[in-house]
């Protein structure tokens, strides 16, 4: 029985402390802009008990907590996207992509298999240069280091020219080789 040809690799940040700023800062601001909602939601009856115009109450108090409950709430919804990685997985020739919100909530991209692949290569070759520069074409960017080793594939979906770029150590890129058709690899 042959062995599967499996590997798994995420992509995560390198220098994490600006993410974890951000992070940290976002959820500050959350509680901040939820305590400031707060607070106008009581400025707003004491408004109406002392007989203010409607137009007072709208400008001073309404819009004003619907603005601060409004960040609170887009805060809490969207703060884990600082925290992004993504996840490559190979199986016998099929790669898997997703996107990982703070080590929570997942999102897969797609699965393709490489043997469809029109070309792949590594992003500092002329090759990719060729594929990058085509009119119309569709480029979805998975990686989180832009020092990083890039690696693309190149194909077309239902009419649509597509490029993929990720984060792939030497060891992810020898497997997508083996798996590749004949002439798919390319380095200029």
């Amino acid at each position: 029985m042959a062995m599967d040809n499996f590997l798994e690799e995420v992509a995560t940040r390198r220098s994490r402390g600006m993410e974890t700023v951000m992070y940290l800062l976002a959820n500050v601001m959350m509680v901040v802009f939820a305590v400031l909602a707060m607070m106008y939601l009581m400025t707003l009856q004491s408004a109406l008990s002392q007989g203010a115009t409607v137009v007072q109450i709208l400008l001073g108090v309404i819009l004003p907590m619907a603005v601060t409950a409004g960040a609170a709430v887009l805060l809490f919804l969207y703060r884990d996207r600082l925290r992004t990685e993504y996840e490559y997985t190979f199986t016998n020739g099929q790669m898997d992509f997703a996107q990982v919100f703070n080590n929570k909530k997942r999102k897969n991209l797609g699965t393709m298999n490489v043997k469809n692949v029109e070309a792949l290569g590594l992003v500092n070759s002329g090759s990719f240069n060729r594929y990058i520069n085509m009119p119309g074409i569709k480029r979805s960017n998975w990686f989180v280091n832009r020092d990083a080793q890039l690696f693309y594939f190149y194909f077309s979906k239902d009419q649509q020219k597509r490029i993929i770029i990720i984060e792939a150590s030497d060891e992810m890129i020898a497997l997508i080789k083996r798996y590749a058709a004949q002439g798919a690899y390319q380095v200029n």
